[in-house]
């Protein structure tokens, strides 16, 4: 990214004398064209990581090899900054079965090499690979964790040499917090929880085992766990034994202990929690019976992990639970007699794998959810858990890593108090107000980490109205608040900008007032190199639209299930969002259908994001997983239903927010043959259309949208589904622009969000030129010659200018560096500045 800066007073100046703002500055370049990525984010990896075409996310970063690349038992790694690999400066790990070596340890800058080889079951080591070049620059992020043998060494200073293990890292708040548990405010919640438990016939479980019922078990041994840890009280003791032995002799089939993946964790949960915590009053047979089911758990996930999972992008059960609970079985087995080896060695692994690929899959630092803010929920209570467990045992702080440090954030602008979230991913749609376990989460990281948007999410979540996102409602993190009793600042932070661009993941937010949900404007944008698959959507070049919390623009249907009918055509369809169909035909259902978030930048009164969907279009989904959902539901991946080859070439858009309440949506679309573009847009609530201007009214306010474009097109909505989610769900209003037949357009939308509808400004076009209120837009709407698009305030000296013309300012005119870039021209950090970009390509595929 091509990123430059002038501040006022310094460059403008200099810049009077420069050539006007028509001409093409002599002395501006081509802008370097970004790279199509040689690598996405595959679902199972293809390529040895690192190599010069990746940007590094972390300092170190692990080294992984392709599970179809390992042919031997085990895999051995060599790391060295000299290509020969000398024996007194490369650092050669152990033969380990796994595909994976974290160096554990700050590298230094500049070009490092690293190969592999295949060792043989018998110990024969094959031929090295050929050296693997990647370059570690100065500012990449550092986040080093201890080895596992320090680990190792810490278990004992743990307290991991005696039971219970499971909440090792609150031992030295209990006994505090048993002193005055029964005057703790959570107290009769806690209590209430446990009893509940008490009353239940478990046998009933194993009468039919299923996920469902072995999941509703799992939770009420954690009430009882969490109730007789803080109480102490033998009641809760004695039915916690009565559940062990029930499991223990129930003598589980395998079709029963491996119903699901989900079902086998829980059913290993509900045996480990009260073999760990009564493991000192329990016969030797009945911790002989429950050792040898928890192992025969663990060895059969084991088989089936090792080696995939640091090669699978995001395996969402293994990440939100199993991998939890696996981990914790072998924490619990490491110094058993006849397990103590085989239960180390998969703790190692696990310990590694966390290193290599957590805490959100390993490329992600923003502290936002790839798969959505819908979905985070479910993967919170392993985010809270692992860090704890592993910070306490290897006297490291986990919360370093990036990802965390920017967690509390994210949840401010992903899904902000009182209000929807920003509409990306499965079950984004269904709820209109942060649960209770956001407000938990935050309230843990405000606690251990300091951060002051998860103290103020925190807090506003739960003086919120609705009861459900109260913290002390959470029962998740409830033990953690009990025994840490710690308080943090709960005021909004000062310096909390407008926009943010989560690079990692391919995501913009903006809001025009964010610490007041009732006048705060909200604009997200998704354009992402982890493209369609798993719990994301076929959404890349999409956006949503909230105003006062509530959704005007938001992507349509319903999370009925993850691959039903409805699911497949009209949620997780691109025809769901608010984008375009070429043709009639969305993108694929793969993360080889990617976008790129390539530009974005924000000051006092524009912000801007710029999105690539070029690749999005390519075909239709190979996943064995997708063909499968395809074929279950009676659906075809062919143009009749919306799916297949494009001839489309570029589809680049960009979205504005000229605050507080004015959004521009600009597009830019090519194919190699004459189409038809799908523009399209959603709401709640029926449009009201009147040629190129589309009116909602909703109880939050007015939204009216003008569309503008050289090319001819017609306007219609439906309120109905290509396959309708059943009875029970509302319909919503579903409106096309159809552009047919041309290979390139250019269209422009003006969007104004108002309380009522004499607010809103009269929008009006002279040729090249748009008036809103006091905003000027001048747009070229001609796809056959140069994009241009440049914003400009008549009340305040601010500039956004797209194209290749020099920019003319309150201040003189700026002399553009570079054909084809963004220049914004604003009030940054206090400062009126200009800033230039040109394309950043993403750090998942930019080239070294």
């Amino acid at each position: 990214m091509k990123h430059i800066i002038y501040l006022l007073g310094i460059a403008c100046a200099c810049l009077t004398s420069a050539c006007s703002d028509d001409e093409i500055p002599a002395s501006a370049v081509d802008a370097e064209a970004v790279d199509t990525p040689e690598a996405w984010h595959d679902k199972t990896r293809t390529q040895p990581y690192p190599k010069l075409s990746n940007e590094l996310y972390l300092n170190p970063p692990p080294l992984i090899v392709p599970e179809s690349m390992k042919t031997g038992e085990k895999l051995q790694f060599a790391l060295s900054q000299d290509e020969g690999f000398p024996e007194a400066s490369t650092q050669l790990s152990e033969a380990d079965e796994w595909c994976m070596f974290n160096p554990h340890r700050e590298l230094e800058a500049g070009t490092w090499y690293w190969r592999y080889r295949n060792v043989s079951a018998n110990g024969t080591e094959e031929a090295w690979s050929e050296p693997i070049a990647f370059e570690v620059k100065p500012e990449t992020p550092v986040f080093v964790t201890p080895d596992f043998a320090a680990f190792r060494a810490n278990i004992s200073q743990a307290g991991l040499d005696v039971h219970p293990r499971l909440y090792c890292y609150l031992n030295g708040d209990l006994a505090e917090a048993r002193q005055r548990v029964e005057s703790h405010s959570e107290y009769r919640g806690l209590i209430n929880r446990a009893n509940s438990a008490m009353n239940v016939d478990y046998s009933t479980y194993l009468n039919q085992v299923t996920e469902d019922g072995m999941e509703e078990m799992a939770d009420y041994v954690e009430y009882l766990h969490q109730a007789y840890l803080l109480t102490q009280d033998q009641t809760y003791a004695s039915k916690l034994a009565e559940i062990l032995s029930l499991l223990c002799g129930h003598g589980f089939t395998d079709s029963e202990l491996f119903v699901s993946n989900f079902g086998s964790t829980a059913i290993a949960y509900s045996l480990l929690v009260p073999y760990d915590v009564l493991y000192s009053r329990l016969s030797g047979s009945l911790i002989q019976q429950a050792q040898d089911l928890l192992m025969r758990i663990a060895r059969h996930y084991f088989a089936s992990y090792c080696g995939s999972q640091e090669n699978n992008i995001f395996d969402n059960h293994f990440w939100q639970k199993n991998m939890r609970i696996l981990f914790q079985i072998a924490l619990c087995l490491w110094d058993k007699t006849g397990y103590a080896e085989e239960a180390s060695y998969m703790m190692e692994y696990y310990y590694e794998l966390w290193t290599a690929r957590a805490p959100a899959s390993g490329f992600n630092r923003d502290g936002a959810w790839v798969n959505g803010s819908g979905y985070l929920s479910a993967n919170l209570y392993t985010l809270y858990y692992m860090p704890m467990l592993l910070s306490h045992v290897g006297q490291s702080d986990f919360l370093q890593h990036p990802w965390y440090q920017n967690a509390g954030q994210a949840l401010v602008y992903n899904f902000p108090p009182s209000s929807k979230n920003t509409g990306f991913g499965d079950m984004s749609e269904r709820w209109d107000v942060p649960g209770r376990q956001y407000a938990a989460f935050a309230d843990f990281l405000a606690r251990e980490t300091g951060d002051g948007y998860a103290g103020w999410y925190a807090n506003e979540c739960s003086t919120d109205d609705d009861p459900d996102n109260d913290v002390s409602d959470d029962v998740l993190f409830r033990i953690y608040r009990i025994c840490r009793n710690s308080t943090y600042d709960t005021s909004f932070p000062e310096d909390a900008p407008k926009m943010k661009w989560y690079e990692d993941i391919g995501e913009v937010v903006m809001h025009s007032d964010l610490e007041h949900t009732a006048d705060n404007l909200t604009l997200s944008f998704r354009s992402s190199t982890f493209g369609s698959g798993s719990h994301t959507l076929a959404d890349q070049n999409s956006f949503n639209l909230l105003y006062g919390g509530k959704e005007v623009y938001y992507h349509s249907g319903y999370y009925t299930a993850f691959s039903d009918a409805h699911n497949l055509m009209s949620y997780r369809h691109t025809r769901a969002h608010n984008t375009i169909l070429v043709n009639g035909i969305g993108q694929a259902f793969s993360t080889e259908a990617y976008g790129m978030m390539l530009r974005a930048n924000g000051g006092t009164h524009i912000a801007y994001a710029l999105g690539d969907a070029s690749q999005a279009y390519g075909g239709i989904s190979n996943d064995p997983m997708w063909i499968q959902n395809f074929a279950d539901a009676g659906i075809e991946q062919t143009p009749e239903y919306g799916f297949g080859e494009t001839p489309l070439t570029k589809y680049r858009r960009q979205t504005l927010m000229l605050y507080p309440d004015i959004v521009l949506i600009y597009d830019e679309l090519e194919a190699s043959e004459p189409v038809r573009w799908d523009w399209l847009l959603h709401s709640p609530v029926q449009f009201g259309i009147d040629g190129d201007t589309f009116t909602t009214r909703a109880e939050t306010g007015v939204a009216v949208a003008r569309m503008f474009s050289d090319a001819a097109f017609e306007v219609s909505q439906t309120d109905q589904f290509v396959v309708s989610p059943g009875e029970g769900y509302a319909n919503q209003w579903h409106l096309t622009a159809a552009f047919a037949n041309s290979s390139a357009c250019r269209i422009l939308t003006v969007v104004q969000i108002k309380d009522s509808e004499g607010e809103i400004l009269p929008v009006e076009r002279n040729g090249s030129r748009i008036t809103c209120g006091d905003w000027t837009i001048d747009v070229n709407l001609d796809p056959s010659s140069a994009e241009r698009l440049q914003v400009t305030s008549g009340s305040v000296p601010a500039v956004y200018s797209y194209g290749s013309d020099n920019v003319q300012t309150g201040s003189g005119v700026y002399a553009r560096q570079y054909r084809n870039s963004s220049v914004l021209y604003d009030e940054i950090d206090g400062l009126y500045q200009a800033v230039e970009q040109t394309d950043q390509s993403p750090v998942s595929s930019r080239r070294g």
